[in-house]
């Protein structure tokens, strides 16, 4: 159960960093293609929030991977599964908000690793 707790927060992070990646960096040059229903011209004036949006999603991702180096197994835990709640939250926000897609690619995902998190701590 361990080693898949670790491949999802491991793939988990780097989804937050792609993101982040995508929208600091590529917001001009991505964007359009990406979200084709937006109005090319959008994208300049939005590329600072945008950025602050991406930001954030790096945090996610930083704390998501500090879990890898905490050597207590309770910290360890709590630190995730308050990087996960907040991922899962987003991703809930995110699908009622702009996409439900949103709900797929972020929230579930966090959501079913936070599952096997408790499940797992119940074993034990």
């Amino acid at each position: 159960m361990e080693i898949a707790v670790s491949t999802l927060i491991t793939l988990i992070a780097l989804f937050h960093l792609y993101i982040m990646w995508f929208e600091m960096f590529a917001w001009e040059t991505r964007g359009p293609k990406i979200f084709r229903q937006f109005p090319r011209e959008l994208f300049p004036k939005t590329k600072a929030l945008a950025a602050n949006q991406g930001l954030y999603n790096g945090f996610l991702a930083a704390g998501l991977i500090w879990t890898f180096f905490i050597t207590d197994d309770h910290w360890r835990t709590n630190v995730a599964l308050f990087f996960l709640g907040c991922v899962a939250v987003a991703g809930i926000y995110g699908a009622l908000t702009a996409s439900k897609k949103i709900l797929f690619v972020q929230g579930i995902p966090a959501l079913i690793t936070i599952a096997l998190i408790l499940i797992s701590g119940l074993q034990q």
